[in-house]
């Protein structure tokens, strides 16, 4: 498995230091988004129809060694259920010197691609916390909105835009995330469920490891070579976690989306300059170098970009046909979620789940 405190140790080490702010700079910066977080949770739940946590919920601005710790506490949990697994197994082949020598690589190498992401990342809404020490009982914790401040300032002074403006903007898709998943009482476990299923189907056994290593090796030298090919996910997977990754990426391109979507149809309302930001940041987008590029193909970021577009223009396109109550069916259950096909045919979505629009038809 994976050392996660080498993991932290490693990618705490190796992060890049944030954009230089004076002391009272950085404590304006962690106040204003504590509080924009706050202001645009109105304006989502009024847009989407959700109601969202009955209070405010948990909101963490934290700098980049601050978001690697709270993301290996997340992948521990999410982690669990295959250690369990593999240890109910007898653990995994070749003795425990050669297993911890092994888990000690892969701390080194996760804590490699945190430092990387650590730097990129915005914000997020972490679904998988650690359990409270200071909480009674076994119940799960609710999400936590983690805002990633020195890259948030240092991407808003690269676009050269207004900071107030850019912090807003942010929140609102963040916030839409927390608002869908606070709304949506089994989206959370069927997430978490998929996660644990997709884990649980590898294949354990030396001849399919060693075919998905040369599958990766491939993925990687096409992606540094500029060939295109897959991400490491996407190489490594076993057949049953395709279809597993199926439904996932078909739940989190839906999640996705309609948080680009609420962005865009809430922003101009509350982010004067929304016309002005959205450009600049997709411009940013595509000037990556190179080596930039091949990273963001091997670690799948170009796919979650990917699914921001196919996402929004499912929802715009539902919305726009049936109304905002319609889209909100999506909801109802896992049944009701759009599968591939219709991501790609939102009308065919609609007349699967819209009875209404069955009848009259």
């Amino acid at each position: 498995m994976i050392d996660w405190n080498v993991a932290t140790s490693t990618g705490v080490r190796w992060v890049r230091p944030g954009p230089q702010v004076t002391m009272a700079e950085a404590r304006k910066v962690v106040a204003e988004l504590r509080q924009l977080a706050a202001e645009v949770a109105e304006p989502v739940r009024e847009l989407t129809g959700l109601p969202g946590a009955p209070d405010d919920g948990l909101v963490a601005v934290v700098d980049r060694p601050g978001w690697i710790r709270a993301n290996v506490d997340g992948f521990r949990v999410v982690l669990d259920p295959l250690a369990q697994h593999l240890a109910e197994r007898g653990g995994p082949p070749g003795g425990s010197v050669i297993s911890a020598v092994g888990s000690r690589v892969t701390g080194m190498q996760a804590g490699l691609i945190l430092a990387y992401l650590a730097g990129r990342v915005l914000g997020q809404y972490e679904l998988f916390l650690p359990p409270d020490p200071d909480a009674s009982g076994q119940e799960v914790p609710a999400g936590r909105l983690t805002l990633v401040a020195p890259n948030i300032v240092m991407i808003e002074r690269e676009l050269s835009v207004d900071p107030s403006d850019f912090r807003r903007w942010v929140c609102l898709h963040e916030e839409t995330h927390r608002t869908q998943f606070t709304s949506v009482p089994w989206l959370r476990p069927y997430v978490q469920e998929q996660m644990t299923a997709f884990l649980l189907a590898s294949d354990l056994d030396p001849a399919s490891i060693l075919d998905r290593l040369r599958a990766a090796a491939d993925a990687v030298g096409g992606a540094v070579g500029g060939r295109g090919g897959g991400s490491l996910i996407e190489a490594i997977q076993s057949p049953r976690q395709r279809e597993i990754l199926e439904r996932l990426t078909s739940v989190m391109t839906l999640v996705e989306g309609h948080g680009d979507y609420v962005m865009d149809a809430v922003g101009p309302s509350v982010v004067p300059s929304v016309a002005q930001i959205r450009a600049r940041f997709s411009a940013r987008r595509g000037s990556s170098s190179r080596i930039e590029q091949a990273l963001r193909r091997i670690l799948g970021i170009d796919l979650k970009m990917k699914q921001y577009e196919q996402g929004s223009r499912f929802v715009k396109k539902v919305v726009g046909e049936a109304g905002m109550a319609t889209f909100n069916k999506v909801w109802t259950s896992p049944e009701t979620l759009p599968t591939p096909d219709e991501i790609a045919d939102p009308i065919a979505w609609l007349d699967r789940v819209d009875g209404d629009r069955a009848a009259a038809s």
